[in-house]
């Protein structure tokens, strides 16, 4: 030690070290060690001397330290990442770059008007038109590549949960606590056309079923219900869950509808027969969002499992096309990845400080997005489980979020299908909502 430290040094250290044996009450090695050091036997603890306390700011200090060293690795990691993306696209147009990955500085626009937290976002998968739902009872349609807001849409009386186009384009789908689920004509200036009612409780999602000819909802009246359009008529009710269901999605090819509920758990249920196929059980919280992993992702998901002992020899020599996947988010901010069709939680990525509120697929199927209440999006590679990015997003709550779709007709790569083998290319467009009340479009 003599080497490293100077006598005036050591003596610090030893006071600094007596100072911290004496305020942590060990007074017998206190006392052993003044007598192992003849020239401090008169040393007296004073909360005033520079040596009190020392270790412990020291010790502190270096875990500062070396939580600033992690991060800067991770930012550097994540600067070279970006820049491998971009040589990789050699000239590509960055909006039709399959590999592209949303960055810290690529949000384009913040719209503001809402006046209170958003609840959903949704792009028109035509037009550069995207919906916002709000708290405030209202739905705003913007201009996604000018950051304009187009119109607001007054109709609900308490906060709106949910929304989304159609696969056309042509009608939009929302949802409130007021029990009415609205549908309104995009192509008569966004009248409210029709008017489903039914629930007996807060609706918590509505969505078209594939054919754009009936609904299907949540509601924390504990029931999943199925509408047909022209009729206005509920024509199934599905009791699936004991508590309150916090949404309902139909499968690509309308055969399944995956709900998430405040009993901890996610089902796959039969839209037929409305029996439960499946149950994934395994998060220790409410599951507030779940979501179908298209096609494309499922390659990556068996190289992911593949790591596991067990599971990789399950999957070994599994058939692409015989498995389903999802991926759930919940409050014991874990995202789960499972397999639909056995009810088996095969990956968990951790990494999130809070509530995890949205998931949404990269176009690639190689990246999962998810978006919490610790203010980020992440960004996971679905090959590794590896949160490859951690975006500082809002101010507040990151509540939901939209990758944007658009209609190539005979175009794209198989990289760009959607599960259900249509040609529409995905745009490298995001929309992530905020309890900061604003919305955030990112791009390239």
């Amino acid at each position: 030690m003599s080497l490293a430290l100077s006598e005036r040094q050591q003596e610090d250290l030893h006071k600094s070290i007596l100072d911290y044996l004496y305020s942590a009450g060990f007074r017998q090695t206190y006392t052993q060690l003044k007598e192992e050091i003849p020239t401090l036997a008169d040393f007296q603890p004073d909360a005033n001397a520079k040596t009190s306390g020392l270790l412990v700011k020291k010790w502190t200090s270096v875990i500062r330290m070396q939580k600033k060293i992690m991060d800067l690795e991770s930012r550097l990691t994540q600067a070279l990442e970006e820049n491998s993306h971009n040589n990789h696209a050699n000239g590509t147009s960055k909006r039709t770059n399959p590999e592209w990955l949303p960055s810290a500085g690529s949000a384009k626009h913040t719209l503001t008007g809402h006046r209170a937290p958003l609840t959903a976002v949704s792009f028109h998968p035509i037009y550069s038109s995207l919906v916002t739902a709000s708290d405030d009872a209202t739905v705003k349609i913007w201009d996604w590549e000018t950051g304009e807001l187009e119109r607001t849409l007054k109709g609900h009386t308490k906060a709106v949960t949910d929304c989304q186009y159609d696969s056309r384009g042509k009608s939009l789908v929302t949802c409130s606590y007021d029990l009415f689920i609205k549908l309104w004509n995009i192509e008569d200036g966004y009248s409210n056309f029709a008017t489903l009612r039914g629930h007996e409780h807060s609706v918590s999602s509505a969505r078209f079923l594939p054919g754009d000819t009936r609904i299907v909802s949540s509601s924390r009246d504990r029931t999943i219900r199925i509408w047909e359009i022209a009729s206005t008529h509920c024509i199934k009710v599905i009791r699936s869950h004991d508590e309150w269901i916090r949404c309902a999605l139909p499968s690509a090819d309308g055969r399944f509808i995956l709900t998430c509920s405040n009993d901890h758990t996610s089902r796959i249920i039969d839209a037929e027969s409305g029996a439960t196929k499946a149950e994934m059980k395994g998060h220790q919280h409410v599951i507030e969002v779940a979501v179908f992993a298209p096609r494309a992702a499922t390659p990556a998901i068996l190289e992911l499992i593949s790591q596991g002992q067990s599971a990789g020899s399950r999957y070994a020599k599994v058939d692409a096309q015989s498995v389903l996947f999802i991926a759930t988010g919940s409050r014991d901010k874990t995202v789960k990845l499972w397999d639909a069709l056995r009810g088996q939680c095969v990956w968990t990525l951790t990494g999130h400080d809070n509530w995890v509120r949205a998931l949404v697929f990269h176009p690639s199927g190689k990246y999962l997005l998810s978006a919490a209440d610790d203010y980020t999006y992440r960004v996971w590679d679905l090959k590794t489980g590896r949160c490859l990015r951690r975006i500082e997003a809002h101010d507040h709550f990151v509540s939901c979020m939209a990758w944007g779709r658009q209609v190539v007709s005979g175009e794209g790569s198989s990289a760009d299908a959607l599960q259900d083998g249509t040609s529409e290319r995905v745009l490298n467009v995001i929309a992530t909502g905020s309890s900061d009340k604003t919305v955030k479009v990112w791009l390239p």
